[in-house]
């Protein structure tokens, strides 16, 4: 590094620069991360159940994962989200409103051996699918 005069004015121009290389510096400098979420930064979401989906697993797994289709009330938007549970399924109908929350892993994307499924269904008409699946609570009927 030199240590002339305008050495510092150098060093920090060069530094601005060199940020611009790093990912993690352009995703929160430019808010990308939030502007294409689908919750719009909320942590949950309410949908509407469209459709129920089997996902096969990517390698080295084997499964067909049970994921339904749903549509955000919020923005429109659509997406999967995964039904976590033995048998979890059988308690999410179409037209069904659930409540979805991100399902962790690699900063907002996919997770695990699912491909393109980034959020998990955590209630079903305001019961929780967890106390549904184990038997504690029942789904209200409308």
């Amino acid at each position: 590094m030199g240590r002339g005069i305008y050495a510092a004015r150098k060093a920090k121009r060069k530094r601005k620069e060199q940020r611009w290389k790093s990912p993690d510096f352009v995703r929160r400098t430019l808010k990308t991360a939030r502007r294409s979420d689908p919750l719009e930064g909320a942590h949950m979401g309410r949908a509407i159940v469209l459709e129920k989906v089997g996902i096969e697993a990517k390698q080295p797994n084997s499964a067909i994962r049970k994921c339904v289709r749903v549509q955000l009330i919020k923005n429109g938007k659509q997406v999967t989200a995964f039904c976590p549970g033995d048998g979890a399924i059988k308690f999410i109908d179409e037209h069904d409103e659930v409540l979805i929350v991100g399902m962790g892993g690699r900063k907002g994307r996919s997770y695990g051996d699912l491909s393109g499924v980034r959020f998990k269904v955590v209630a079903v008409t305001d019961v929780s699918l967890h106390e549904l699946v184990k038997g504690r609570k029942e789904k209200a009927l409308r």
